[in-house]
């Protein structure tokens, strides 16, 4: 059945960069170790004002950020000095471990013309045994990335198995995120390999058992249920999921299973033991002021 429909909220990240956040959720904060999602986009504004929604450099810990896009560019530079830029179909996985600052700039305006500029980004907890590992970086091209079609139907495995399908991209516990795209009318199931499985519309409307829903929404559905989708118009979904993890206090950008660990990463950011990019170190997002209570709730925006 189906378990949850949770709506994605307004979030703003910067002047001109509105997003939809969908994860956390206060009534179902994870689906798998999926802890995190947000549709940023189309973003349309002036080339003059593209620096007011770069995300100056910031840390994280004890997750992997995820960054998939379907149109634009992004350049990601980070602590352990990668810069990379990443474009449509690619993907981005940093695994922040125990503590890595990055940014994300948006450095050629041409990608912003005409709302160009659309993406995801997720964030995937580690398994307690992870949390403290080494940070690191990977970029993973396309043709890297298994592709499936059928009749009206699309799809893309970004991370993880299902389907039959996997890819080299590296995980730490099991998962699946899939890009799916459907034409009007196309039937589609969803993977039975995972107790946990989320569906999110960016884009169009879908019909499940006789309710349709519009974009902007993530359906999550109980173990053991095998629901048909149909496409009532051309649509774009985003699959994930995968097996829970237990627990985990989220604060800012960082992630743990320890509200102490949360505590440590704050003073770690206040006094610069975790290092800036060294190609991009003349400026940095401080911590936010503590206005929510203990480490376990989110501060007022979290970051990519």
């Amino acid at each position: 059945m189906l378990d949850i429909v949770i709506e994605a909220r307004k979030a703003s990240l910067a002047p001109g960069m509105d997003v939809k956040r969908i994860l956390p959720f206060r009534l179902h904060r994870m689906i798998g170790p999926f802890i995190f999602m947000d549709h940023a986009g189309p973003v349309e504004i002036e080339p003059s004002q593209t620096s007011s929604i770069d995300v100056l450099p910031h840390p994280h810990i004890g997750l992997s950020t995820v960054s998939y896009l379907f149109g634009g560019q992004v350049t990601h530079r980070d602590s352990l000095g990668v810069q990379q830029v990443i474009r449509p179909g690619e993907v981005n996985w940093m695994t922040a471990g125990r503590g890595i600052s990055h940014s994300e700039r948006f450095e050629d305006p041409s990608v912003l013309a005409g709302g160009s500029l659309e993406l995801i980004q997720t964030w995937v907890a580690l398994p307690e045994k992870d949390e403290e590992a080494e940070p690191s970086f990977d970029n993973y091209q396309p043709d890297e990335l298994p592709v499936f079609t059928d009749t009206g139907v699309w799809m893309r495995l970004i991370a993880g198995n299902a389907y039959g399908l996997t890819n080299k991209v590296k995980t730490h516990s099991p998962l699946f995120y899939i890009h799916v795209v459907l034409q009007k009318s196309a039937h589609f199931g969803l993977p039975q390999e995972h107790s946990e499985r989320g569906v999110y519309i960016a884009k169009g409307s879908i019909e499940v058992s006789g309710v349709t829903y519009p974009a902007g929404q993530l359906l999550v559905f109980t173990k053991g249920v095998d629901p048909m989708i149909i496409a009532k118009e051309p649509s774009v979904l985003m699959l994930l999921g995968g097996e829970h993890l237990g627990h985990r206090h989220i604060w800012w950008n960082f992630v743990s299973s320890r509200k102490e660990r949360i505590e440590q990463a704050k003073a770690d950011w206040m006094e610069g033991r975790i290092l800036l990019p060294p190609n991009d170190n003349h400026e940095f997002i401080p911590l936010p002021e503590d206005k929510r209570g203990p480490a376990g709730t989110p501060a007022p925006e979290a970051l990519s």
